[in-house]
């Protein structure tokens, strides 16, 4: 797989020069609530996973594709995590870098490319994404895809404020 295009994005596979921008990201404490990160990553750490992106999603369980513009220009990421090819199931996970670029239609895009690859070439019957109760783009994101929501996890998410809640969400393929 090189690129799985849209009309104003594609995504593609991690490459070695993705280092800056995996170390400003996963290093941005205002996405670590959502992430589950507690601490900075060094840059041969990630380096090591960049070295190891290639391996097949039936081995590591996991994706991760790089959304990019039609310059090029790296925007985010989107992942499918606890792939499990046995109950034809995966957990989405997805996050634009820059506030400018979140809100213009991006998120959608890679979301409906990614989704298409999961059902078409993965033969999912489903994909997951767990949402924080008060990140309303993201909910509206998900929803406005034919994501329903299936459960709150209650005070699942401690922050700085105390606990938070969790949104379930569930896409089928019928």
């Amino acid at each position: 797989m090189l690129r799985l295009e849209g009309d104003s994005i594609y995504l593609r596979a991690l490459e070695p020069g993705d280092l800056e921008f995996l170390y400003e990201l996963e290093n941005n404490t205002s996405i670590w609530e959502i992430s589950g990160t507690k601490t900075p990553y060094a840059r041969h750490v990630l380096r090591t996973y960049l070295d190891n992106a290639f391996k097949d999603i039936y081995e590591v369980k996991q994706l991760r594709l790089g959304i990019c513009n039609k310059e090029n220009t790296l925007l985010g990421l989107i992942d499918l995590f606890d792939f499990d090819p046995g109950h034809m199931r995966a957990g989405v996970g997805i996050v634009i870098m820059e506030s400018e670029d979140r809100n213009k239609g991006v998120g959608t895009e890679a979301l409906t490319i990614l989704l298409d690859y999961a059902f078409s070439t993965l033969n999912l019957r489903q994909v997951y994404a767990n949402v924080g109760k008060d990140n309303e783009l993201s909910l509206h994101l998900f929803s406005k895809l034919g994501f329903q929501e299936i459960g709150i996890k209650k005070d699942w998410i401690r922050s700085g404020k105390g606990f938070k809640d969790e949104v379930m969400l569930q896409k089928i393929n019928a």
